[in-house]
């Protein structure tokens, strides 16, 4: 089975850097994990008029208000299909600041109506947003956001432009370093930039069946909705 990101990318996933290819391309059926352990240089935040955003993120791991230099990272991806049917990757991040550890998790899908990737953010998929995904020149992945909209209960909408979190994140192998690397700037249209971080990881991999994913990097609830 090839993963969601090699069906996105058709024939552009060969472009990648081999080490990126490797990191996106393994599926449920793979029974394995990618672990990846490093330091976030920056991590960082706008002006003060964006902490009550970010603090309404921390309950569902999708936002946080601090901000620091050479924070410890953590980033686990498991493949998995979850209780849909649907091919799903994890995306569970940990910044561990001095007094406390962050989350900032989602959980991926392609979907096929939307010819996307759908990434379901926080604890509750409770918001989706559509992923737009290029190869750059070094041979990294280049994720925008896209639409975005809010999924709970009967409760269903897109989310305003006012109100969007567009993220632009570039990851990429650097050989010379032997590592990973990866920058995250997360905008708004009116408040101007929320928050990101910049860093490197290097990567473990283990042999994990999908009925073994430890239960923190499952989502709390499943949203059908795309």
């Amino acid at each position: 089975m090839s993963s969601i990101y090699q069906q996105q990318l058709g024939a552009d996933f060969e472009k990648l850097h081999p080490r990126i290819q490797e990191r996106l391309g393994f599926s449920s059926g793979d029974h394995r994990a990618f672990v990846g352990e490093g330091v976030m240089e920056r991590v960082w935040h706008g002006p003060f008029f964006t902490q009550p955003f970010l603090r309404a993120g921390l309950a569902r791991h999708i936002t946080f208000p601090e901000t620091g230099h050479n924070v410890p990272f953590r980033i686990e991806n498991y493949a998995y299909q979850d209780p849909l049917g649907r091919e799903t990757v994890t995306w569970i991040r940990r910044f561990h600041f001095p007094e406390h550890t962050r989350c900032f998790d989602a959980t991926m899908i392609r979907s096929a109506a939307r010819q996307s990737i759908v990434d379901y953010l926080g604890t509750h998929q409770h918001v989706a947003v559509d992923i737009d995904m290029a190869v750059t020149e070094r041979g990294g992945l280049r994720l925008r956001s896209g639409a975005q909209r809010f999924r709970e209960g009967w409760v269903a909408f897109r989310l305003p432009g006012v109100l969007a979190a567009l993220a632009d994140v570039e990851e990429w192998y650097d050989d010379a370093a032997g590592c990973y690397r990866i920058e995250v700037v997360v905008r708004n249209p009116v408040l101007g930039k929320l928050f990101g971080y910049t860093g490197s990881f290097h990567a473990t991999w283990r042999s994990v069946a999908p009925e073994h994913i430890p239960a923190h990097a499952l989502p709390l609830r499943y949203e059908a909705r795309e």
